[in-house]
């Protein structure tokens, strides 16, 4: 789904499939208008569409992404500033899942502009979900061997049931779900009024899943619990014992690495066997001497910083599927205008103002953290995604309409 007109092929910047239809093009300095002919049926252009029509900024923002990816798992060792945050703070890395999630939320508003039949697309959005899932249980659940394994197979006694494609599903699934049945796609929208009627359900259901977050997050009790780890983990010793390690809480609301909600419910729904081993914790103070980097434990260190603790568990992959939902919004604008300045114009201003509410959410106590994906922090990288979006849409939009000059 493209956003320019080619001069050799004009093109509507938004639309469906028009058959046979021929089209006028109206182009002044801001806009581009595209009016079918007279013999043609009257056809809103919110819901114009064509097959092979891309978004070039947006598959610019996307190999960016993955460039950006590439930089922080391979460097991130090297330099700990570009590596994950241990816990409480965002780094260069912190943002990379974000921006996956962000770009999946526009290009469902682009895909699922105008719904046929809500039962097909729904089969084909359940396919494709189980379809990332399950790739994503080949990839991190454990039936690939590792380096000096010469083995393949499946330890479902250990695999890890959650990851990042996992989560990038969820937020696929939840986001696509609710753009198929939750917006009123027969609604007309000539005015910010029929924009808010159109997709008001939708929103509700986005704030009801953030309700959800909140309430569990710092209304659910945290009791006491325990892990069991190997001792040679803590020394050289050839012999191999268990050791089971008591962790106390018994606190509602906790943040912090051992007590808090998110990962109480993995450990509960999920089993300690069937989480990320290696948590990202275990760089803090507390658990290790070259902190923010990885080294030995500290000879004081809490016995928690050996725990299992999965960075993309259930209920902070309930709270990423939000930044697929803030994504949408940026589509929704794609489809319903057509000026480049209208477009970088509320697009900046939905941006600040997403930086502005997790700037404030973290002065009144909620800290910014990708392992619980706290509010705070999915307004931050939310609102980031959107300005690299503008600028790149900017740059890209400012080089076709030089074209078009």
């Amino acid at each position: 789904m493209s956003s320019e007109v080619e001069e050799e092929e004009r093109r509507p910047l938004i639309g469906h499939d028009l058959g046979s239809s021929i089209l006028i093009v109206h182009q002044n300095e801001d806009t581009i208008s595209i009016c079918p002919l007279p013999q043609s049926n009257p056809t809103d252009t919110s819901s114009l569409s064509l097959p092979n029509q891309r978004l070039s900024s947006l598959d610019v923002f996307r190999g960016l992404t993955v460039a950006l990816m590439i930089l922080v798992d391979n460097v991130g060792r090297a330099f700990p500033s570009l590596n994950h945050s241990p816990w409480f703070g965002v780094t260069l890395a912190d943002f990379v899942m974000p921006f996956f999630l962000f770009v999946v939320g526009v290009s469902i508003g682009l895909v699922f502009k105008k719904v046929s039949s809500k039962p097909n697309a729904s089969k084909k959005v359940i396919s494709r979900t189980l379809k990332l899932f399950l790739l994503g249980l080949l990839l991190q659940g454990g039936y690939f061997h590792g380096h000096g394994k010469l083995t393949y197979g499946v330890d479902l006694s250990k695999i890890r049931w959650l990851g990042v494609l996992q989560r990038i599903s969820i937020g696929y699934f939840f986001a696509s779900i609710s753009e198929i049945w939750l917006v009123n796609h027969n609604i007309l929208v000539d005015s910010p009024a029929g924009f808010v009627r159109k997709y008001s359900i939708q929103w509700m259901f986005s704030i009801l899943l953030c309700s959800v977050y909140l309430c569990l997050l710092y209304g659910l009790y945290v009791p006491n619990w325990k892990f069991k780890h190997s001792n040679l983990l803590w020394s050289s010793d050839s012999s191999h014992l268990s050791i089971i390690q008591n962790v106390h809480c018994e606190v509602r609301g906790s943040l912090e690495p051992p007590c808090n909600v998110v990962g109480f419910i993995d450990r509960l729904i999920l089993g300690e066997d069937h989480m990320y081993q290696r948590p990202v914790y275990i760089r803090t103070k507390e658990c290790s001497v070259n902190s923010p980097d990885y080294g030995p434990l500290p000879p004081d260190s809490p016995g928690w910083c050996l725990a299992p603790f999965d960075p993309e568990g259930i209920l902070s992959s309930l709270m990423a599927a939000i930044t697929c939902f803030m994504g949408l919004q940026y589509g929704h604008i794609i489809v319903h205008l057509q000026g480049h300045k209208q477009r970088v114009l509320l697009w900046s201003v939905f941006s600040f103002s997403l930086l502005l509410i997790g700037y404030i959410l973290e002065i009144l106590g909620m800290p910014l953290s990708k392992a619980l994906y706290t509010l705070s922090y999915t307004c931050i990288t939310a609102g980031a995604s959107g300005l690299v979006l503008t600028a790149i849409y900017y740059i890209v939009s400012s080089s076709v309409c030089r074209k078009w000059k």
